[in-house]
């Protein structure tokens, strides 16, 4: 099982981003795979997650309504649009995969996890 985010970068406030997490190893639409991001110094959070029947979990309120995530079976990705970003959204990206037969509200203590991307808002 392998994940790898890409997608990251610099850009202003108020612009957008789109991660992108390449799975290889499992097929996305069969497990729950979400991402997560951790700021500078502190301890790392969950934004999103898409469940295996493509029903996803939003659990952060400070993202809601900016972040999207989204999958293409196809080219086994797992996507993370980002809009409306502002300073607090500097962190660095990371994409999970929950262990088979999990979803997005179970436990992560076994969850693989990726490489992240950086992604920089300047003010």
């Amino acid at each position: 099982v392998q994940l790898q985010a890409s997608g990251g970068g610099l850009v202003q406030t108020g612009g957008s981003l789109r991660l992108s997490c390449a799975a290889s190893g499992f097929s996305v639409d069969n497990f729950a795979v979400g991402w997560f991001r951790q700021h500078s110094g502190r301890g790392r959070e969950a934004l999103l997650c898409m469940d295996s029947d493509g029903g996803s979990v939003s659990f952060k309120d400070s993202v809601k309504g900016r972040f999207t995530i989204s999958r293409d079976p196809a080219k086994n990705a797992v996507y993370l649009q980002m809009n409306n970003l502002n300073t607090d959204d500097t962190a660095v990206y990371v994409c999970s995969r929950w262990f088979k037969g999990l979803g997005c509200y179970d436990q992560i203590a076994s969850n693989y996890w990726g490489q992240g991307t950086l992604v920089t808002v300047s003010s």
